[in-house]
């Protein structure tokens, strides 16, 4: 007999006002735009940015635009085109579900990109203090897809296996603690100790990529393919597919970066070889 952790089986609804459902996973949503918040003005502080909480406030704004358009439209392109076609304004019922990481990282560098230009910022030091509140939403995220029972991982007789509602009788691989501690956890430790070492700008950001990349592609391995989709080439996922490019570039860039003197000293070694 294989012995398996009980699914909790939480409610995704945790709050009913009359016709009005609140669910953990927008509570997720909510909490990680609200930690993001304090997570980059501790940051900003810290390297001393020419940011007020103004300017905090929207950059926020920005990137939860970026989030909320690129990780829907990234759903839609991504994963389930056809049926979007079918039925356009189905893409508008976020309720239902369908949010594409990739599709929201390209929201996020796009509404990074809008607001340095707007306010006059170097680009790759936002990107960088950016980079490292992105964890927080990962995890987070994760932790909702978990509540409610979505993108788990593939059958599996480990011990910590669990039998989720949607997944059949089957015991399988909890995979979205899996993203939750490496993408989330993890990442974020990992991202916080760069951004607090006196790195090339722009450092952070190809880390976030590559380690992300990283993450994603193996964790695929034991996550049950989307239905719709299924196995894309060979044993790899669609997940895969989009994540590879991220794990190659992304690896080849935080080389390069790591290896440049940082601003300071870059600075210092043109003022030593003009004298």
């Amino acid at each position: 007999m294989i012995l398996t952790l009980p699914y909790p089986n939480i409610d995704p609804v945790f709050l009913r006002v009359g016709p009005l459902q609140l669910r953990w996973y927008g509570l997720m949503y909510m909490l990680s735009f609200v930690i993001g918040y304090f997570v980059l003005r501790r940051l900003a502080k810290f390297r001393k940015l020419d940011m007020s909480n103004d300017d905090l406030y929207d950059l926020l704004f920005y990137l939860i635009l970026g989030v909320m358009i690129g990780g829907r439209l990234g759903y839609v392109m991504f994963y389930d085109l056809g049926s979007y076609i079918r039925d356009p304004l189905s893409i508008l019922a976020i309720w239902q579900g369908g949010m594409s990481f990739h599709g929201g990282f390209i929201g996020v560098v796009l509404g990074t990109v809008w607001i340095s230009r707007k306010k006059h910022w170097n680009f790759w030091e936002v990107a960088d203090l950016v980079s490292v509140a992105v964890p927080i939403g990962l995890g987070l995220g994760r932790i909702g897809n978990f509540i409610n029972g979505e993108l788990f991982g593939r059958p599996s007789n480990v011990p910590w296996a669990m039998v989720f509602p949607e997944g059949g009788a089957v015991a399988r691989h909890p995979s979205q603690l899996y993203e939750a501690f490496l993408e989330g956890l993890v990442l974020f430790l990992v991202l916080r100790w760069l951004y607090r070492k006196d790195f090339y700008h722009g450092t952070v950001f190809w880390c976030l990529v590559a380690f992300y990349g990283l993450f994603r592609f193996l964790v695929e391995f034991v996550r049950e393919p989307d239905a719709q989709i299924g196995f894309d080439l060979g044993p790899f996922t669609r997940g895969q597919i989009l994540t590879f490019p991220m794990l190659v570039v992304g690896t080849a860039m935080m080389i390069t970066y790591a290896r440049r003197h940082p601003p300071e000293k870059a600075h210092r070694t043109r003022k030593s070889r003009a004298q």
